[in-house]
């Protein structure tokens, strides 16, 4: 038999289905392109989003109270 050419041997990988090796490799060359946030840019946009969060939740808590006082009030 001749030799499998590499295009040959990666259609028959991807018809066989998942390659776990290949998608390792490929996981690992994806995240060396992250740039991850330094300490200070994780904790000031961490505070930022529970802020937000808080802001958000207190907003609903009080708005619900709003209403079910006016429908106390009219029924």
């Amino acid at each position: 038999m001749a030799k499998k050419t590499k295009a040959e041997a990666e259609n028959k990988e991807t018809a066989s289905g998942f390659n776990l090796i290949k998608f390792l490799q490929e996981t690992k060359e994806e995240l060396s392109k992250v740039v991850w946030p330094s300490r200070q840019q994780l904790i000031s946009e961490s505070a930022a989003v529970l802020l937000m969060v808080i802001l958000s939740a207190t907003t609903i808590y009080l708005v619900d109270n709003l209403f079910a006082w006016l429908s106390k009030q009219v029924f």
